[in-house]
């Protein structure tokens, strides 16, 4: 039975089907709206084209469930979690086969907080953009501050825990505190001014700004352009130490060191003297123990060395060499005493034989040397051509000399015919 134009009454019901057709037409005929509300229950379902979610009231326990692109929520400016506070637009569907409805949605804003946090991600892409946040612009931290600058709220828990925290670890450590409003209009140039002071400072090592985290909202000026121009500018290096997990505050990106939170700046800013204490000792232990070990190491060399032939009897080297010396000295003096004997020898031969061809051995013999005198110079006569009469002569013979002068020359050949 139809029941489309029939009356319904007890006697002419409608069925479930006509129904749940009749809400469904009412539903589709409110088209395209927009609601607000708080997104619960999160299901992406990768590889599927279908993403669900939870829209609530949050002032009433009032939920409508919500199905829309993947695509959607990836597009989105702000990250959509869980308490994302948003607007949608979509279309209402009444599914009539189960008798559930449902927001189907192409379009989703931030509001709120939601709108806070686009702003900030518009910022910190401009900012990356600029490379304000490269790392090789961070400076290192002193292993060991002077003095450390600390910019937080007066007597706040966040100021109180980074100079205990950091007094207890290092108890010379020095603080130039700078209270400032950590939220709110008036914060941005306290902290700016503050920060410029202390970077002027001669004896500021490290500055500290820090806060004990808080909501979105009071962490704006943490975020602000003008602040995070100030610490890019700084040569001081900076900690942030604001305490925010969720969303971190653009802070963060710039300052040189992030902390978690106050005591954990305290903890970066100054070492633990007790463990560094306890590490100095342990590198004394093991710089004596290397030392100790290198001694008996060398000791062993020296040992090894010393039981060596060469310096057990260092003199045996020099007697084997002594006698080797000896025996050459020997065969050298024998060699030369030899060599000796036989140019005496042969001078003998030759002193003989010159002896024999000498001019005293042929005078000894019955001839005799003619030298004519009265010649400048004196010469040996070998012709009588040579000599004039009256001619002043020398004639040596073997036992003497004999002066004569010269009366007559006589050729050879008249002396052979006679």
């Amino acid at each position: 039975m139809s029941g489309g134009g029939s009356a319904n009454s007890a006697d002419n019901p409608w069925p479930v089907r006509t129904v749940n057709t009749k809400i469904a037409d009412w539903v589709h005929r409110l088209g395209q709206i927009w609601v607000e509300g708080q997104v619960t229950q999160i299901s992406r379902r990768p590889g599927t084209r279908t993403s669900f979610l939870t829209l609530r009231d949050p002032a009433a326990d009032i939920s409508i469930s919500v199905t829309c692109s993947p695509d959607l929520l990836a597009r989105s400016e702000v990250r959509i979690t869980d308490g994302a506070h948003v607007v949608m637009l979509g279309r209402p569907s009444y599914y009539t086969g189960r008798g559930s409805i449902s927001l189907r949605v192409t379009d989703i804003r931030p509001i709120g907080v939601g709108q806070l946090l686009l702003g900030i991600e518009r910022r910190r892409q401009l900012l990356a953009a600029e490379g304000l946040f490269d790392p090789r612009l961070k400076r290192a931290l002193p292993f060991l501050p002077r003095t450390i600058g600390l910019i937080s709220g007066r007597s706040s828990a966040a100021q109180r825990d980074v100079v205990s925290v950091a007094s207890a670890r290092w108890t010379a450590v020095r603080f130039d505190v700078r209270d400032a409003p950590v939220q709110g209009p008036t914060a941005v140039p306290r902290i700016i001014a503050h920060l410029r002071e202390l970077d002027a400072h001669p004896e500021i090592d490290v500055i500290i700004i820090a806060r004990g985290g808080g909501s979105v909202e009071d962490l704006l000026p943490f975020s602000d352009e003008a602040l995070l121009r100030a610490v890019v500018t700084c040569t001081t290096p900076v900690i942030s130490a604001i305490g925010h997990e969720p969303d971190t505050p653009l802070l963060d990106l710039v300052a040189d060191v992030r902390a978690a939170t106050p005591t954990d700046a305290a903890k970066r800013a100054v070492p633990d003297v007790e463990s560094e204490l306890a590490a100095i000792a342990v590198l004394r232990r093991r710089s004596a123990r290397a030392l100790r070990n290198w001694v008996h190491r060398e000791d062993r060399v020296l040992a090894g060395l010393r039981n060596r032939p060469v310096l057990a009897d260092p003199f045996s080297i020099l007697d084997r060499h002594t006698e080797r010396v000896e025996r050459l000295r020997a065969d050298a003096r024998r060699d030369l005493i030899r060599h000796v004997d036989t140019e005496g020898r042969r001078t003998e031969h030759l002193a003989a034989r010159l002896a024999t061809l000498g001019p005293a051995q042929t005078l000894a013999r019955g001839y005799a040397v003619v030298q004519r005198v009265d010649a400048d110079p004196p010469y040996v006569l070998d012709s009588v051509d040579e000599l004039p009469d009256a001619s002043q002569l020398r004639i040596r013979v073997a036992d003497g000399s004999i002066h004569a002068q010269v009366t007559a020359t006589e050729p050879a050949h008249n002396q052979e015919e006679q």
